[in-house]
């Protein structure tokens, strides 16, 4: 494989075609979004940033998950009408995003293109945040990337990027799945992404939460693995069954035969 076909392989999954892949992943992986919302209080945070005319950036907008959950478990009624610009490489992942939001976001812009490509005039922003969205991003491209977030955002604004840390289970399972499966261009930890910012001159605060996803079905805990791993190709028992991956598998199947996956997610606040 080459050195992008983790990249390119998240971007082809982020299609119609995967739409019953997604909806699997999300069975749990929605918990990471609400894990988010309640990790800070976010009514106020946006409310302490807003103004007439002001103006948010979701990079990496994928589904609308995050603006989704807190719209559902937090009170943004004190929050005034955002500008929404909805940033995605995916011109699927940015229909589903905007489809998702609701009051205080109003879509705005629709940039079909990566963080590290995006045209220098869009600057200024009040709110910019990537939230579980930086997996995938190349390597070689983390720096510009970094860059590019944090000159986005306006003097004062607020930056969030929140992404799994080393040792969390997309981050494990998906070196244990490259080295039992296949290789692959490994994912971006939020160790990486912390460093890459303060390299590019943020000052970054590092806040951890801790929390499990758990499930007794099999079809569930597939589509929620193949989805970590972005391939269908590759079932439950053929992950089992694998070197490495069997292992790190097994290590989370209790005697009943049931999952449960350990995260700790970094929230890198600017």
């Amino acid at each position: 494989m080459s050195a992008e076909d983790t990249a390119e392989r998240s971007l082809a999954h982020w299609s119609e075609a995967g739409r019953a892949e997604m909806e699997a992943f999300y069975a749990l992986a929605t918990e990471d979004y609400r894990q988010l919302a309640a990790a800070a209080d976010w009514p106020r945070l946006l409310a302490d940033h807003a103004h007439d005319g002001w103006s948010l950036l979701d990079v990496a907008c994928g589904s609308g998950k995050f603006p989704t959950a807190l719209r559902r478990h937090t009170d943004l009624s004190v929050v005034p009408d955002v500008a929404y610009d909805l940033l995605d490489p995916s011109d699927f992942s940015v229909a589903e995003a905007k489809a998702a939001l609701g009051p205080p976001f109003v879509a705005r812009n629709e940039l079909v293109t990566t963080l590290q490509d995006l045209p220098a005039e869009y600057v200024g922003y009040d709110v910019v945040w990537a939230t579980h969205a930086l997996y995938a991003l190349p390597p070689a491209d983390l720096d510009a990337a970094a860059e590019r977030f944090v000159a986005a955002l306006a003097p004062g604004g607020l930056g969030l990027v929140a992404q799994a840390a080393a040792g969390s289970h997309y981050l494990a399972f998906y070196d244990a799945f490259r080295a039992g499966i296949h290789d692959a261009t490994p994912y971006t930890t939020a160790e990486q992404v912390r460093d890459a910012l303060g390299r590019a001159g943020a000052d970054v605060r590092d806040q951890r939460i801790t929390y499990t996803t758990s499930t007794s079905d099999r079809g569930v805990a597939e589509g929620f693995l193949q989805r970590c791993a972005f391939d269908d190709t590759v079932s439950l028992e053929e992950m089992e069954a694998a070197p490495v991956l069997g292992d790190y598998l097994a290590s989370c199947r209790d005697t009943s035969g049931s999952y449960t996956f350990s995260h700790e997610a970094a929230l890198l606040w600017l």
